[in-house]
């Protein structure tokens, strides 16, 4: 059994049945729903305590559950170490029953050669004792309201605002921990009928349900709008869920959309298999093709142009500006999968889109350890994906959520040694003899080079090529990697590479894949954060080995 260190230093320790309550704080109010506690003149005039345990805080019934953390914490400065209130019942407090012996042994006791002078503390600024204006004495006050995010408008960097925005002076749930809280509840309780009336009609914040809503992934959503300049975000348990949720939502049933040839498979298998059974019918077209994409909108009722930003696996970029000018002259709204290029590397709304979506788990999580997705807009559209959301399910989990806000700390930092890993060790596979092409937006080489400067500030982390060989001499290549993993996914700390024939497409002959472009040669290469020599190092013997 662990045992205390506390009897090293403190040689004796006290507990009272009968605490001293002349120095109870008195509460006055700043307005705004806040209060201050500040020691009332009785015991500011006291000289000295013969031990801490003669002073005990009283609060008003059930005021333990509403006190900060950090205000907690102040009351040690007036001598106390540690407040343990929880014997304070409704009942106790409202009939005058004494505390109970919990509370009073909670209290630390000092040496008794060394009294404690106690002079008047004021509580300011982030120190005050905050309650809800709107708080009776029957319940905890556990948020305060949706996150405001308006402080955050100092921090210029995007990489300040993945560390610090939604949370630092902006969380909702109230405590004074660095960290964000995991809220791992399904449900969220109501103390009376009212409160929940009020809620229905919109006079009380509250959340109700898990899948509606959780205090640790809403700040996850405030973190991503910041970062995308977006006015809400709703994030979702996978990146396929994203997509899919967002075109149900979004195209009525007999509505036709405009999509690219080069794209995750398993979006273009949703879209040619599962769309047609609400007879939603596409148009696909070349992502720099735009005398197409002007056509599909003249020909058709298009409700929505839907594509990859980079795309998946050749990373061709749409001019996103060009694509929602012309969409929006037609009514049809814009999505940019901005997965590969994240906010950090492209921000999408700006330039015009109407909304974007990110499979979370790739770059923003970081870590490979989590998988989310994310979809970020005006109010107005995510709201209405959103409502189906909660029909549908699809529900991220707190504890993941808390994984990618950690992750998010360090975004800026990942992404930029990617970028610049990335972009050099493409410049070096392309003037290798034994690599047939390369397809990165990075070299001059590219067909939308000149676009992606206009539009990106880093061209990302994954390289695509072609190795100048057969499906056995790609696959040899591969294997004498030692750094990556061979492995599907990308935008993690760790590098991986694959075959797209086999990883991907292997269930379709090779006239099959080749409809896609997709060769037995092609690797796609996602650089994590390891060091660049090393890496370097590693593919240039693998490329010897061939």
């Amino acid at each position: 059994m662990a045992v205390s260190s506390c009897a090293r230093v403190f040689s004796s320790f006290e507990c009272r049945s009968d605490p001293d309550f002349s120095a109870a704080p008195r509460f006055e109010k700043l307005g705004q729903g806040r209060f201050t506690a500040r020691l009332n003149a009785a015991a500011a005039g006291t000289a000295a305590f013969h031990g801490l345990s003669s002073l005990i805080l009283r609060f008003p019934p059930n005021f333990q559950r509403q006190l900060s953390t950090k205000a907690r914490r102040n009351c040690s400065n007036i001598g106390v170490a540690q407040i343990v209130a929880a014997s304070w019942s409704n009942n106790s407090a409202a009939h005058g029953a004494p505390a109970s012996s919990a509370a009073s042994s909670a209290v630390d006791a000092a040496p008794a050669t060394a009294p404690l002078s106690v002079a008047p503390v004021e509580l300011a600024g982030d120190e005050d004792v905050v309650v809800s204006e709107g708080c009776d004495g029957n319940g905890a006050v556990q948020f305060q309201g949706s996150v405001d995010t308006s402080y955050s408008s100092f921090l210029k960097s995007d990489g300040s605002m993945a560390i610090h925005a939604a949370e630092r002076l902006g969380r909702g749930i109230v405590t004074d921990a660095i960290t964000t809280p995991v809220v791992n509840t399904t449900a969220y309780f109501f103390k009376k009928t009212a409160d929940l009336i009020d809620f229905k009609e919109k006079r009380q914040f509250s959340f109700e349900y898990g899948r509606y809503g959780n205090p640790t992934t809403e700040v996850l959503e405030k973190k991503i709008s910041a970062l995308e300049g977006a006015e809400s975000t709703l994030v979702l348990s996978s990146g396929m869920c994203a997509s899919t949720v967002l075109l149900m939502a979004l195209v009525p049933a007999g509505g036709h959309i405009v999509t690219t040839t080069d794209c995750y498979r398993k979006t273009r298998i949703f879209i040619e298999n599962f769309l047609p059974k609400m007879r939603i019918t596409a148009t696909v077209i070349d992502p720099a093709d735009v005398g197409a994409l002007e056509a599909a909108l003249n020909q058709n009722n298009v409700s929505l142009f839907f594509t990859e930003s980079p795309t998946n696996p050749f990373l061709r970029c749409v001019d996103i500006q060009l694509v929602s000018e012309l969409c929006h002259r037609k009514g049809a709204l814009v999505c940019i999968d901005s997965t590969f290029a994240t906010a950090l590397n492209q921000k999408a709304l700006p330039l015009g889109a109407d909304l974007v979506v990110q499979s979370i788990t790739k770059y923003i999580a970081g870590h490979n350890d989590v998988i989310a997705g994310c979809i970020s807009g005006p109010e107005k559209l995510v709201t209405q994906i959103r409502n189906l959301h909660h029909v549908l399910g699809g529900t991220l989990n707190p504890n993941a959520a808390y994984l990618i806000i950690r992750g998010m700390k360090t975004l800026h930092l990942r992404v930029r040694q990617q970028n610049s890993t990335a972009l050099r060790m493409a410049k070096i596979l392309e003037a290798h003899p034994k690599v047939k092409r390369v397809y990165y937006p990075g070299l001059p080489s590219h067909p939308e080079h000149e676009l992606a400067k206009r539009q990106m500030t880093g061209f990302g982390g994954v390289v695509s090529f072609e190795i100048d060989g057969d499906l056995e001499t790609t696959s040899k290549f591969v294997d004498s990697l030692k750094i990556p993993y061979i492995a599907p996914s990308f935008g993690g700390c760790d590098s991986i590479v694959d075959q797209p024939a086999i990883m991907s497409y292997w269930d379709l002959p090779q006239s099959e894949r080749a409809k896609y472009g997709i060769h037995d040669n092609l690797v796609r290469f996602s650089f994590g954060v390891e060091d660049f020599e090393d890496v370097e190092a590693d593919v240039l013997q693998a490329l010897e080995a061939i």
